[in-house]
């Protein structure tokens, strides 16, 4: 097995290429599924977790796009999934009060001085870590966007959310301080054929996942502040992984141990959960990267114009590959593009303002955003995404999102 992730490149918007599909097979089990890495006598639809923990995910999704979950939850509380107010954000930092939250087992009570990273497996000198062993390091403070890989999952088959916040505000941007991990991996002394890192945290399912160590060299940080302020508890206080680009759910929060190993774990979180199920009957495993992504947040879903004149519309775009190149605006379904100013700081992985005005004269339109990264990837509708992927794959839903005005003014998704 090569040491890059497998990660099965999804090609659409790239001149109408078909989507790719690599096979993430560990070499210890050689009758092992292509993907969930178990029997080929057990297909994806045979293993009842991996349907039930999908269910489960989208019926906690529900539940909170039916009620009024947003923002900074109340202290005490601990919800899996609180959701961005994007409609109402500026500038591209997301205020932490703001920033999405999505949880698997709750927020621990983790104790600041007795917590430690343990960093162990194929490594010279296996340590631990306090937080202000970290601090000693050179600190980095970087501004990325996390998303978690479900945002949009229930906009797959049809449009269900209410307002732009349910259908895109598991996302969010902040400005991030930590460590560069490759400094922390130099003092251990990573072994030479040492390819994957299983990243664990301390909540109560002891979440974890399987990281490439190339990409955990290249950029990724452990990061101990967030908009110059400590973490808080929900966003992984003391301590969580930054993985610049990647899926959030790969950005472990709480983060207690980092193992170094050969080959991937396949462990429930990435087979059960963050395995997409292609229209083929084929999962899409390590799918890491997050592609470019926009959506307009004003008028969008939701939102009222109450009368006539000019409108500003506003935005947000994103990439998991690098900097957002440009984005159009369509005032008329798609049947013609506009580019939009971009608002600097333009940065690599990180939200990217746009703004456009126009004339609103009561009649009904349909309004669209698309963006196009530096790597020239556009931004797919969800005709082509559903083409390519089917109805299955609740993650990675980076298609184009349709406002449509009626003409009273009133802003609902086209699709609905």
């Amino acid at each position: 097995m090569p040491n890059a992730a497998p990660e099965a490149v999804y090609q659409t918007g790239r001149g109408g290429a078909a989507p790719g599909f690599s096979r993430a097979c560990s070499l210890r089990a050689p009758n092992c599924h292509p993907t969930f890495g178990y029997s080929t006598a057990e297909t994806s639809m045979d293993r009842p977790t991996t349907m039930t923990k999908r269910a489960a995910f989208l019926g906690v999704a529900a539940s909170f796009i039916a009620s009024s979950t947003l923002g900074g939850a109340a202290v005490g509380e601990q919800p899996e999934i609180v959701f961005s107010p994007l409609d109402r954000q500026r500038t591209i930092v997301t205020s932490a009060a703001d920033f999405f939250v999505r949880n698997h087992a709750g927020v621990p009570n983790v104790d600041r001085a007795q917590h430690r990273l343990l960093i162990d497996g194929l490594v010279t000198r296996p340590m631990t870590f306090s937080l202000d062993d970290l601090k000693r390091f050179p600190a980095v403070t970087r501004t990325h966007f996390i998303e978690c890989a479900g945002n949009g999952a229930l906009e797959w088959q049809t449009a269900t959310a209410p307002s732009v916040n349910r259908s895109h505000g598991l996302a969010s941007c902040a400005r991030f301080t930590g460590v560069a991990l490759r400094d922390i991996l130099d003092e251990v002394g990573l072994a030479s054929d040492a390819a994957w890192m299983l990243a664990e945290g301390a909540d109560a399912v002891a979440y974890d996942r399987s990281l490439p160590i190339a990409k955990l060299l290249d950029d990724a940080l452990v990061v101990y502040a967030q908009n110059d302020a400590p973490l808080r508890p929900e966003h992984g206080f003391p301590m969580r992984l930054l993985l610049p680009g990647y899926e959030g759910s790969t950005n472990v929060k709480w983060l207690r141990r980092l193992h170094a190993g050969r080959e991937p774990w396949y462990t429930r979180e990435e087979t059960a959960q963050y395995a997409e199920l292609l229209r083929d009957g084929r999962s899409r495993a390590f799918a890491f990267v997050l592609d470019a992504k926009s959506v307009i947040t004003y008028p969008a879903a939701g939102a009222v114009l109450d009368r006539h004149g000019t409108y500003e519309i506003r935005g947000f775009a994103w990439s998991g590959r690098g900097k957002i190149a440009k984005v159009e605006i369509s005032l008329d379904g798609g049947a013609s593009w506009l580019q939009a100013p971009l608002h600097d700081p333009v940065l690599s992985r990180c939200f990217t303002r746009f703004t456009y005005s126009f004339a609103w004269q009561g009649r009904a339109m349909t309004l669209r955003s698309r963006a196009t990264d530096e790597t020239g990837y556009v931004q797919p509708t969800h005709e082509r995404l559903v083409a390519a992927r089917g109805y299955f794959s609740e993650y990675h839903n980076n298609a184009i999102a349709p406002w449509q005005i009626s003409a009273d003014g009133h802003v609902s998704d086209s699709r609905g």
